[in-house]
């Protein structure tokens, strides 16, 4: 078996246990689901997640339960049962070991806290794809543009050291920011990566960081080693490139860079304005199309 059916074969069972998040699961739906013995499915499983198919369930469940504390005025027996916990103490009790506070404190404060994010198998498929991906020197591809208005607000980020870009910033600070950044519940928008404009870059930290737009009366906890910084209002191009397969997502971005490379913003009476605010990136997500955004101001 190659590396890519493996990392295929895991990232079914994790797209299975997220349909079913409220309903039992049992290693045989998970084995059938892969195409593989309970045994063999168990092991592959682990090898790209690493958790057993068990633990990332209850991790996983946590994390969906933490977000219904946090949106919603639900009960915490309740949301325990829907999310197929047997008591509201053995929730408690792994709500608690798992996130460092209990559900009750939660759902009073909903300070940021650390959830646990599915990464799809991404990994493998970023090295493997590289060597099995054909591009077409024909193929034409959509690229969407529109012009937004973003208000004053804050941003709650964490600066890395050196980084300037999405791989390097992992290396330095770790890859489970975003479970961070998508657990505030006051967030304008969703979580970003960004590349600072160079008055924003502190010295000694990176160009590239991510982070979550918030108002700018955010009075929430600013979790260790995260800062608030202010982010004025600003007109942002924003290019979006056609729905993909998740495994292809760098090629997607490359497509979407090349074309910003050869796109004349003063046709459309605006011109680039690197310095007015971050240039940032969304989560890629296949159904979606890649999406990212540059600073632009409007041409007199």
């Amino acid at each position: 078996m190659s590396s890519l059916e493996a990392a295929r074969a895991a990232t079914a069972m994790q797209e299975y246990i997220e349909e079913r998040m409220t309903e039992p699961i049992t290693l045989r739906e998970l084995a059938d689901t892969a195409g593989y013995s309970p045994w063999h499915a168990a092991r592959l499983f682990k090898e790209a997640t690493g958790l057993s198919p068990f633990d990332y369930i209850r991790a996983r469940r946590l994390t969906k339960a933490a977000l219904a504390l946090r949106d919603g005025g639900d009960r915490i027996l309740d949301v325990a049962l829907d999310f197929v916990f047997g008591s509201h103490e053995g929730f408690t009790r792994a709500f608690s070991k798992a996130f460092g506070i209990s559900p009750k404190k939660y759902s009073l404060q909903t300070p940021p806290i650390k959830l646990f994010m599915p990464n799809r198998a991404i990994e493998t498929f970023r090295y493997y794809f590289k060597e099995e991906k054909q591009m077409s020197d024909t193929a034409v591809k959509a690229i969407f543009v529109q012009v937004i208005e973003r208000p004053a607000r804050k941003c709650l980020l964490l600066r890395g050291k050196t980084a300037e870009d999405y791989f390097e910033y992992c290396e330095e600070v770790g890859c489970d920011v975003w479970s961070v950044l998508t657990s505030v519940k006051e967030a304008l928008y969703e979580p970003i990566g960004m590349w600072l404009p160079k008055a924003l870059v502190t010295p000694g930290t990176s160009l590239y960081v991510q982070g979550v737009e918030v108002p700018q009366d955010y009075s929430n906890l600013v979790p260790d080693g995260y800062e608030l910084v202010d982010l004025p209002p600003c007109t942002m191009m924003v290019f979006q490139g056609e729905p993909y397969d998740d495994e292809a997502f760098e090629q997607a971005i490359g497509e979407v860079w090349e074309h910003v490379k050869k796109f004349d913003p003063r046709l459309y009476g605006y011109d680039w304005a690197p310095e007015a605010a971050p240039r940032f990136q969304l989560a890629p997500m296949g159904y979606r199309g890649y999406i990212e955004a540059y600073p632009v101001k409007e041409l007199n």
